[in-house]
């Protein structure tokens, strides 16, 4: 049903930043993880986390205004772009995340972020070594990545029942089979 393929090039017609299609890639990494966990299925949950942020590139001031035109047009259904739209409860957004599928973006949008900045500050620039401790540790410095919306992650984690340490825990596991195409191997 879904075409990963047609997915990339529909990201690719809305925008052209490397930085956010890594962002792209790392979110549909992270919910593909959770798919299988969940015992769903990884395609369809990958491709909403792959085109989450579809008209930002383009509308950064105006994120979520223009997706849902962007993806009725290429023919995704209203329940894949409800999910897209959840994504920014609260924030830009009035949508809120109901299915499993939603509360995991809304949770881990922010997180992977936090999760690749953490990354980088780290000596090997790999996500394949970084440990829940050393996240946390960066957590409580307000300076370290400002843009992150911490609180939005812990509203996440607790909309999906699960404590704060075991959600990063299963998004670095998540991002690791993807780390190179992410740009997260570093020199290991």
């Amino acid at each position: 049903m879904l075409n990963r393929d047609e997915a990339i090039a529909l990201w690719r017609a809305n925008n052209d930043d490397e930085s956010l299609f890594r962002h792209a890639l790392s979110v549909e990494a992270v919910m593909r993880h959770f798919a299988v966990t969940q015992g769903e299925d990884p395609d369809w949950w990958g491709i909403v986390g792959l085109l989450h942020d579809i008209d930002y590139g383009r509308h950064p001031e105006e994120h979520l205004k223009h997706s849902r035109p962007i993806l009725a047009a290429a023919g995704y259904p209203e329940e894949f772009i409800h999910a897209v739209d959840s994504h920014g409860w609260g924030l830009c957004s009035e949508v809120e995340p109901v299915h499993p599928m939603e509360k995991v973006l809304y949770a881990c949008d922010e997180l992977s972020g936090f999760i690749f900045a953490c990354c980088m500050v780290r000596p090997s620039k790999s996500v394949l070594d970084i440990e829940v401790r050393s996240v946390k540790k960066k957590w409580g410095t307000a300076a370290f990545a400002a843009g992150v919306r911490r609180d939005v992650i812990e509203k996440g984690a607790a909309m999906l029942g699960i404590p704060l340490d075991d959600l990063i825990a299963q998004t670095i596991e998540a991002l690791k089979p993807a780390a190179a195409e992410i740009g997260l191997k570093g020199n290991l």
